[in-house]
């Protein structure tokens, strides 16, 4: 149209894009205050130390920004060479994680890799690297002619791969997943099945072959729950949340009270009640819960919507993004920052089981707090970079 203004050329980087650093330093503390609420009597009654959740959280917290900071200056085609040792280390720890010995044993799962007074979940790894990895796969298979600007006459125009080429990455995202689940640790093998299939969507893999594996991993979870009693108690307990008000039921219970008791407006910060040992998990898993109690259905609606446009600014940063490698990043982290939100929401509102997933960039935990910001790290970089001309 004639309206339209023709995009200029240009080439290497953009300025700093301050409004995406700008949120997630805003999300980070905002956790980091809430961390500091929600913990305070369960710190004390635990460690002595009501400041104990804080300060573990704020080390992971600066380690964190610094490397996402670095991350975001540095050249992010630099990782297609560094894919295949990020997915080679990644699956080392998840197998490291499984050996008696190695990995620490907590809450009946084995997910931990100490060092010293810190852990490390090397799943939270793993999610990274599914999303590097599948990036770098999918740049090199499905765009085999090497070109850099992605447009729809050249997606049409270019040669495609034979169907057998795929194989690879679903093998990896079983093997990844499968490693996961024998932690176990069903919800986050959720959220990297997930974001796999949508990298898969995203890379224009055909659409049986996504509905085939979709079938096959909807199957394997029911026989996975089915096998597990301890999975077919928080099935049933979805499915009736009063059957057990005072087992199996008691999480679910003690979430529905905290949001219920805080109206539209909330308690007051400080002021509810919940985290006062009735609600479990209450720095992790269920700190929205203390977020709806005491701010209220506003202050919960504020925060869901900021994780909402981080999100859609990942998305936004991916169509602009000057080379399928990068579009694919920045897609996966948006895709797996979306993901872990709605399943954790989900499960925090009863629209989904509970299944141990935190609240990204808010709830308690260095190894996903710290995962969350090299991924958005590499976005930042990503979205330093000017488009190509297009054609």
């Amino acid at each position: 149209m004639i309206w339209q203004k023709k995009p200029k050329k240009s080439k290497g980087y953009s300025s700093y894009n301050w409004p995406l650093l700008i949120l997630v330093i805003f999300l980070v503390f905002l956790g980091l205050l809430l961390i500091a609420d929600a913990s305070v009597i369960i710190a004390q009654a635990s460690f002595g130390d009501k400041f104990y959740y804080v300060k573990r959280q704020l080390v992971w917290l600066l380690i964190g920004l610094v490397l996402m900071i670095i991350i975001s200056l540095t050249d992010y085609q630099k990782f297609k060479s560094w894919a295949n040792w990020l997915l080679l280390g990644s699956l080392v720890s998840l197998l490291a994680v499984l050996i008696p010995g190695l990995g620490e044993k907590k809450l009946g799962a084995q997910r931990w890799l100490s060092f010293g007074r810190f852990g490390f979940q090397p799943s939270e790894l793993a999610k990274l690297t599914l999303i590097v990895w599948g990036a770098y796969f999918f740049d090199n298979v499905l765009s085999p002619l090497k070109r850099r600007a992605v447009t729809i006459n050249e997606k049409i125009n270019a040669k495609q791969p034979r169907s057998e080429s795929i194989w690879p990455f679903w093998l990896i995202l079983l093997l990844i997943s499968g490693l996961v689940m024998l932690e176990p640790d069903l919800g986050t093998t959720i959220v990297i099945v997930a974001t796999g299939f949508c990298l898969a969507f995203l890379a224009e893999t055909p659409a049986w072959k996504i509905i085939v594996f979709s079938v096959l991993g909807f199957i394997a979870g029911l026989v996975l729950i089915i096998t597990s009693p301890y999975r077919q108690e928080r099935l049933l307990t979805f499915l009736n949340p009063g059957r057990d008000p005072q087992g199996s039921s008691y999480h679910t219970q003690q979430i529905l009270i905290a949001l219920g008791s805080g109206g539209m407006f909330g308690q007051g910060i400080g002021q509810g009640r919940q985290k006062y040992a009735y609600l479990p998990e209450v720095v992790t898993d269920s700190i929205f819960a203390v977020v709806g109690e005491e701010l209220g259905f506003l202050g919960a609606f504020i925060l869901i919507g900021l994780l909402m446009l981080l999100t859609f600014s990942c998305l936004k940063i991916a169509a602009r993004a000057p080379d399928r490698f990068g579009q694919l990043i920045c897609s996966g982290v948006g895709v797996l920052i979306g993901t872990q939100t709605i399943v954790n929401l989900g499960a925090i509102v009863g629209i989904f089981p509970l299944t141990g997933i935190p609240l990204p960039l808010i709830s308690y935990g260095g190894s996903s707090l710290l995962i969350f910001l090299i991924g958005l790290g590499l976005v930042l970089s990503i979205s330093r970079c000017k488009m190509k001309e297009r054609r």
